[in-house]
């Protein structure tokens, strides 16, 4: 397998349970924590601006509502995307993905990158944001991992930015699954929890992928992956992970 330049752990969503997912203010909690290395979800807004948010709709983690996609960055910069978790958030913005990058690269923080595209606009979304990526990372000793669920957004990805390295996110990898990451040329498989187990990661392996699995909260369980052989584990539980991991970060 190639180098892996990335930390074993990563703090999931930039900031795990201890600060609102995908804001600026959640990518420094983590690395006041000591994380090396974020994840996070960019999607477009409906007039092109890359933004971190994970869902399809504004509702749960925004002051305001609706489907994102069909709001411009104009229209979405006002909004409170902290005050959902706690007063002491409230008033954070939504993150732009260049600022996310600027923040990251200026303190020397890895990233994965979560492609999330709207719905409808995989192949659309996997270009522009691996381009963006290129741009925003140029020059960086480490290149960003750009990630997603979506088989046709990495496709697009790759076309668009063959250099940067790609890893395919599943619940419960299956056979067609190794075949669409071989398609893909990706470095890494992004398996669910519950779903990995040491066949698993051997088999992951031998195909020369590493194994990040997400999203993992309990240091038994951790223990066990890392036993296994899992090459990064995705926590919300950053706190306790940092104390209990601290060469791991």
């Amino acid at each position: 397998m190639k180098a892996w330049p990335y930390p074993t752990l990563v703090a999931h969503r930039g900031g795990g349970a201890l600060a609102p997912e995908n804001t600026l203010a959640a990518l420094r909690l983590g690395q006041s924590l000591g994380f090396r290395a974020a994840e996070f979800d960019v999607k477009l807004t409906r007039d092109g601006v890359a933004i971190l948010l994970h869902d399809a709709t504004l509702d749960r983690t925004t002051s305001g509502s609706g489907p994102a996609g069909a709001r411009t960055w104009e229209e979405l910069a006002g909004l409170d995307a902290g005050g959902w978790l706690s007063d002491a958030f409230r008033g954070e913005p939504i993150a732009r993905f260049d600022e996310a990058a600027r923040l990251l690269r200026e303190r020397g923080t890895l990233a994965n990158i979560e492609i999330k595209p709207v719905p409808g606009t995989d192949r659309e979304t996997g270009r522009e944001l691996a381009l963006r990526a290129g741009e925003l990372w140029d020059g960086a000793a480490v290149p960003p991992l750009l990630s997603s669920f979506s088989f046709a957004a990495l496709l697009a990805a790759k076309e668009a930015a063959p250099e940067l390295p790609r890893g395919f996110i599943v619940g419960a990898p299956t056979d067609a699954d190794f075949e669409r990451m071989a398609t893909l040329e990706a470095v890494s498989l992004h398996c669910a929890r519950q779903h990995a187990t040491r066949e698993l990661v051997d088999r992951a392996h031998a195909a020369g992928l590493r194994v990040l699995v997400w999203t993992v909260n309990d240091p038994p369980e951790a223990e066990r992956l890392l036993a296994w052989g899992a090459d990064g584990i995705i926590t919300d539980n950053l706190r306790q992970f940092a104390t209990r991991f601290p060469a791991l970060l």
